[in-house]
């Protein structure tokens, strides 16, 4: 529609509303026909797609280096001036599509979003997401300066993980304990920032005439297909099904350390994760999967053309174009995501590997993110794509499930085939303590938003993260670590910067082992059908896109057992080559 309008957003890296304003008038000028909104929607898409790859490069080169003043400054800058300006000129053009009664073709669950944005928008809120983003920002600057001397070098906390695979039990407890009371050092500063997270969320929930932040964020979140009950039911289902799981898992790697009981310390090092089972029984070394980021990445793209060579050839892409930022350093914000470049119809991952598996893992989990953003990039509108994150999860978890077979250096992977079977025995173990993992953070969230007033006492959210994690994490001895126990939830990143967003995991990973249990039977098919549902996008409701996926969006007790089920007969068949 835009004929003049830039093509490239690295055109556009400092324009701000008054550039796009011209354009903006004239959609909201246009009257709406049956015959001229598909071309109207795509103009609204090549403005939205602009300054949405905008705001991703600039979030991308700020988490780069949290020690860039500049390129902090530029990001909080567009953050403040023009996300807001850009919310409120999508507003009046989502007023403009809704009141005119078209139902343009392919556009039903877009629209019905839409009437839902329009019903919660309220221009007070905007400078109040500016202020959550600015206090994400200092969240992640509070994460990212976390740095210990460990044997006289000065490491990012990531850097620890490597210890969890030292036989020694007792340098294992000191690399935790160090890891732990440096994040206990900031115990002060992230309380504070929890409470101003909290008013902030009160205040949008309150401007937005709900008497709770639950139920805003149920609508903001485009929740249409589940309640918060559902995520009630599914912690149940979890703790009947899975916790008993986990016990029988703990139990046999307490057997294989021989130890009287585990510690924290034999399990995991890193803070952030601390059920994942990395500590190996045996006095083996970790897993080495790559010696250079370069290998990281080559044996990745042979995976993924054995899965499927479209894929393959979308990493090789992104390997060829630089849309990768893989390595961990000082200063970069922690964690790993994939964002999406809309104009370029490119997606871009950004992790913190270190040489452990969990990067390969990582790596697998981002890729199918990436893959989701390029199936569904010829999709017309910018609102077809904006995908459920209980799907979008469902493309990353499934991807790693779907490359596990070939993580094997004799199908071009990382591992001779008893070392393929150590990692995915990693990996299945630790869905299963996932689930019990998520249903404390899920838990918790439901709690802290029932009552934000009580949860401003930060003591009060030390003693609800303890209790729930007594009720759904078994088999750990955390006796004389009550400080590190009871403050887990500060080392959960989504409780601060991403209210809600856990329980999306959980989810996802039950519809990613239906579409892994299809593939055992039906690779192709499976594939097939897994692509086919990432080429949707968010143009179809959360089930259907299940559905397509062949998966069932479920929060049942039965559809966990047949999961738990599967992961446990693997598990068994892989010990075997182990």
């Amino acid at each position: 529609m835009f004929e003049n309008l830039p093509a490239n957003a690295l055109e556009v890296m400092d324009w701000r509303m008054e550039h796009y304003q011209p354009y903006f008038q004239t959609l909201m000028e246009t009257e709406l026909t049956a015959e001229n909104v598909g071309a109207w929607l795509k103009g609204w898409t090549q403005l939205g797609d602009l300054i949405m790859e905008v705001s991703s490069r600039l979030a991308v080169a700020n988490s780069q280096n949290t020690a860039d003043a500049e390129a902090e400054r530029r990001y909080l800058s567009y953050v403040e001036s023009m996300l807001p300006a850009w919310q409120r000129a999508n507003n009046l053009l989502q007023r403009k599509l809704v009141e005119s009664g078209l139902q343009p073709e392919g556009f039903e669950v877009p629209l019905r979003n839409m009437r839902t944005e329009l019903e919660i928008f309220r221009e007070a809120n905007l400078p109040l997401f500016v202020e959550e983003q600015k206090l994400s920002t200092e969240y992640d600057k509070i994460i990212g300066a976390q740095t210990v001397t460990w044997e006289g070098e000065e490491v990012p906390l990531a850097r620890l993980q490597l210890v969890a695979h030292n036989p020694d039990r007792a340098v294992r407890e000191r690399a935790w304990r160090l890891a732990h009371e440096r994040h206990l050092a900031d115990r002060e500063a992230l309380n504070a920032l929890w409470v101003k997270f909290l008013n902030v969320r009160q205040q949008i929930a309150a401007n937005a005439g709900f008497e709770s932040y639950t139920a805003y964020r149920w609508k903001a979140a485009g929740r249409f297909d589940y309640t918060p009950q559902d995520c009630l039911s599914f912690h149940a289902a979890i703790e009947e099904v899975v916790v008993p799981a986990m016990v029988r898992l703990l139990e046999q790697h307490r057997r294989a350390l021989g130890v009287e009981t585990l510690r924290p310390w034999d399990m995991n090092i890193d803070p952030t994760h601390p059920l994942h089972l990395s500590v190996d029984p045996q006095p083996r070394p970790a897993l080495k999967p790559y010696q250079s980021i370069q290998e990281l990445e080559a044996r990745a793209e042979t995976i993924f053309r054995n899965v499927d060579p479209t894929l393959g050839e979308y990493f090789a892409a992104m390997r060829r174009e630089g849309l990768l930022d893989l390595e961990n350093r000082a200063n970069k914000a922690p964690g790993g995501y994939c964002t999406a470049y809309p104009v370029a119809k490119r997606p871009f991952i950004f992790m913190n590997a270190v040489g452990l598996h969990d990067d390969v893992q990582t790596l697998l989990h981002e890729a199918g993110h990436a893959f989701h953003v390029l199936e569904s990039a010829p999709l017309a509108y910018m609102q077809q794509r904006d995908v459920p994150i209980e799907f979008a999860e469902v493309a990353s978890m499934g991807m790693e499930l779907l490359a596990a077979p070939y993580l094997s250096a004799d199908q071009g992977g990382y591992y001779s085939a008893a070392d393929a079977a150590r990692a995915r025995l990693e990996h299945l173990r630790n869905m299963i303590t996932f689930w019990p993992y998520m249903a404390v953070v899920d838990a918790f969230q439901h709690w802290v938003y029932s009552d934000i007033e009580a949860a401003k006492d930060t003591a009060a959210c030390d003693a609800q993260w303890s209790a729930l994690w007594d009720r759904f994490i078994q088999g750990v001895d955390w006796s004389g670590l009550e400080d590190f126990k009871v403050t887990g939830w500060h080392r959960k990143l989504h409780i601060f910067r991403n209210p809600f967003y856990y329980v999306e995991y959980g989810l996802a990973q039950l519809g990613a082992v239906q579409v892994w249990q299809a593939a055992l039977s039906d690779q192709r098919g499976a594939v097939a059908r897994y692509r086919q549902a990432l080429a949707l996008g968010g143009s179809a409701p959360l089930p259907m896109l299940y559905q397509t996926a062949g998966a069932r969006f479920a929060f049942d007790a039965a559809t966990l057992r047949d999961a738990v089920a599967l992961i446990e007969r693997t598990i068994e068949t892989l010990s075997a080559v182990h």
